[in-house]
């Protein structure tokens, strides 16, 4: 038998739905590449669907309002209703993304943090696929800054998730 025969084969990654809280940037980012990919999206939004941009644009349909128009409400909402959360950040999170963290850790939630300062978006695109092959979450939570906040935060997310996710399904 030779050396592949002998090794065992992983099963692919099966993520059946990405949420997010619909905010600009990463948020987004990562509903429009579930979208593209034909995974579908979700996630709780604040009540009013309420963004730093306005209203959050009814294209994405399976966003579902909570019942308050706080930030953390849905933040918690979405980390409750996920998996396995993924936050994307230039540096250390701060602010709402530092919440994501802090609330994926209260609720003992599988957590890759990607600092996208420490790693180039290739390399972060293949620890994102490892991680995801170890923790097999069937929903995904995907937080990070906003984009009046991180404006190179939101081209990152979608080729990260693109990468590691193309064949995901």
């Amino acid at each position: 038998m030779s050396r592949a025969e002998t090794r065992p084969v992983s099963a692919p990654i099966v993520i059946e739905k990405i949420v997010s809280g619909g905010q600009t940037g990463a948020d987004r980012a990562a509903l429009d590449v579930a979208l593209e990919l034909g995974i579908p999206a979700g996630g709780w939004v604040p009540r009013g669907r309420r963004a730093e941009d306005g209203r959050i644009p009814d294209r994405y349909e399976g966003l579902r309002e909570a019942d308050s128009d706080a930030y953390r409400t849905r933040t918690e909402l979405n980390v409750v209703d996920s998996d396995a959360t993924l936050v994307l950040a230039f540096g250390p999170p701060t602010g709402g993304t530092a919440l994501t963290v802090e609330m994926a850790r209260g609720h003992a939630r599988p957590l890759l943090i990607l600092d996208l300062e420490q790693q180039p978006r290739a390399e972060a695109a293949a620890s994102l696929r490892r991680w995801l092959a170890e923790v097999r979450p069937r929903v995904l939570n995907v937080a990070g800054p906003r984009l009046s906040g991180e404006p190179r935060i939101a081209t990152a997310t979608a080729a990260i998730l693109r990468a590691a996710l193309s064949g995901a399904r």
